[in-house]
């Protein structure tokens, strides 16, 4: 069975430097343990690292216990699909990269909405 990407095409990679991924294997892949369903492949911004810490969620500082680097500008990563939700209402969605984007992420927000934030 092949993995499907928003478009409908094969999931493509999203980050291996970063590594990120469910599986941290690169592609925002998902299963039912996934419970947060990071399926959103983003571009991250300072606008959104700030807008996610003050949601609780602080993405920007290394933790090396769980061989987290910290995130930059400009970094790829798999968000969320409720987070990037959320900071889409609120004004700071990053953009993301629809190939790489799991097609799970739509049971969250429209296609619409992704392609108006893909790069």
């Amino acid at each position: 069975m092949t993995v499907r990407n928003v478009l409908g095409g094969p999931l493509l990679p999203c980050s291996m430097e970063p590594l990120t991924g469910w599986y941290r294997d690169g592609c925002c892949n998902t299963d039912d343990a996934d419970t947060g369903l990071h399926t959103v492949c983003a571009v991250v911004t300072e606008e959104f690292l700030t807008f996610s810490k003050s949601a609780g969620n602080d993405l920007s500082t290394p933790r090396p216990e769980f061989g987290f680097p910290g995130l930059n500008p400009g970094d790829r990563w798999c968000l969320c699909a409720g987070r990037w939700e959320e900071a889409r209402v609120a004004g700071f969605a990053p953009e993301i990269v629809l190939d790489a984007t799991h097609e799970k992420t739509l049971e969250v927000t429209m296609l619409g909405h992704l392609q108006a934030h893909s790069v």
